[in-house]
């Protein structure tokens, strides 16, 4: 009974089963971190707001850590570089 109950959770009209969370791919990673990272190339001063500051902060370890351990260390050296060059530390 108790089995049943529990399957009727999952039943019509109600909660839907777990969803897996997938992995993004490796190659939209690097895009996306490639393109932040050719904005801070090309810029002389900080092009993000605050707002997306501080997005980039959280994002950048997260989304490295879906990468090779030697590539994603080096997206964020280099991102703490531009920021250390820019002016907004890292």
């Amino acid at each position: 009974m108790v089995v049943d109950a529990q399957a009727s959770l999952f039943g019509e009209g109600r909660m839907a089963p777990p969803v897996e969370k997938s992995l993004p791919e490796s190659k939209d990673v690097r895009d996306r971190l490639g393109r932040m990272l050719e904005t801070l190339r090309a810029s002389e001063t900080m092009p993000f707001t605050d707002r997306e500051l501080r997005m980039w902060r959280t994002v950048v370890p997260n989304m490295a850590g879906w990468l090779p351990k030697d590539e994603g260390d080096a997206v964020c050296t280099e991102f703490a570089r531009h920021m250390e060059r820019l002016g907004a530390g890292a």
